[in-house]
């Protein structure tokens, strides 16, 4: 037992040291080992899922790094203007499956406050602690459709005066492409897709107000997906409401297209289907415009913090 203690608290040090998909890999790896070698001489469960909790922390710290390195539909980032040369490493080239990094991204996808809730309660009731099951936790809470997650249990849609602000600035509302049929009531799109329909398999059309889920790698493909229909005149206009989220490539992908951008002071008060306030998400917010009306954008959210405009 002290033998193991060491061991996770040797990896745990190591993991939180670790910069590169390679080191971060051989962690996980190590520590799957482990595991299977202690279940296999028939030890405790609680030595197994300390082993097991290492892998899933290392997974899901992969999938954090694979959701911003590699390329999603919709297209990779422009290369900067300056001359400097990005290399996006391939899957193959990192000695990582498709499979691999899809289910590390859904388990990355998972919220940081869930995700330790998730662990404390598989090892309150004397469970086996596994990636199948924090992909499942992340599947749920994904099926949730204009989440931003403080709780696994709300369910929160944009509020009414955002929607009513973006269907001032573009005209109408054509085409909401992450969406549900509760939300709908709020956004009354002309057409929308649903977690079923898939969006990011649709054609989208004239004005696009989205609100993609926030989960990776799902925000990425979404946001990338609209820069590119707006590139190539797919859409004529569209107000993005996501996370402010600067450090990302998706995000300076959209910063880069976009007219303006409003920062929203303090966090948006998502609504339940009822229309009440359920709370606010773990991040502040931000309304991309993209258009050729941004100061019609500027006159309208301007009520809701910052706007600067692209140059």
């Amino acid at each position: 037992m002290v033998t193991t203690l060491v061991h996770f608290d040797t990896a745990k040090r190591e993991l939180a040291l670790a910069t590169n998909i390679d080191e971060i890999k051989l962690i996980r790896d190590k520590a799957e080992a482990l595991r299977q070698y202690i279940k296999q001489q028939g030890a405790s469960l609680e030595m197994q899922n300390q082993a097991a909790e290492i892998k899933l922390r290392a997974e899901r710290r992969a999938g954090e790094i694979l959701a911003e390195q590699i390329p999603h539909e919709g297209g990779r980032p422009e290369k900067p203007s300056h001359d400097v040369i990005v290399s996006t490493p391939k899957l193959s080239e990192l000695g990582i499956t498709p499979k691999e990094s899809s289910r590390w991204q859904l388990e990355a996808s998972v919220p940081e406050e869930q995700f330790e809730q998730h662990i404390a309660e598989i090892k309150d009731k004397k469970e086996e602690l596994t990636s199948a099951g924090l992909r499942e936790l992340a599947g749920n809470l994904l099926n949730k459709p204009h989440v931003a997650h403080n709780s696994g249990d709300n369910e929160w849609y944009t509020p009414q005066v955002y929607i009513d602000v973006a269907r001032k600035v573009m005209g109408s509302i054509d085409t909401d492409p992450a969406s549900s049929d509760i939300a709908n009531k709020i956004v009354k799109a002309t057409t929308y897709f649903t977690i079923q329909d898939d969006g990011r398999m649709k054609q989208w059309v004239g004005n696009v107000w989205l609100n993609p889920p926030y989960a990776q790698p799902f925000v990425t493909e979404f946001c990338e997906l609209l820069v590119k229909k707006y590139k190539e005149k797919e859409i004529q206009q569209a107000c993005v409401l996501v996370n402010n989220a600067t450090e990302t490539v998706f995000f300076q992908n959209m910063l880069n297209a976009c007219s303006a951008v409003c920062f929203i002071k303090g966090r948006v008060k998502f609504v339940d289907e009822n229309g009440v306030e359920s709370g606010a998400p773990l991040q502040g917010q931000t309304v991309l415009y993209f258009g050729l009306n941004k100061d019609k954008f500027n006159q309208y959210f301007s009520q809701f913090g910052v706007i600067l405009y692209a140059t």
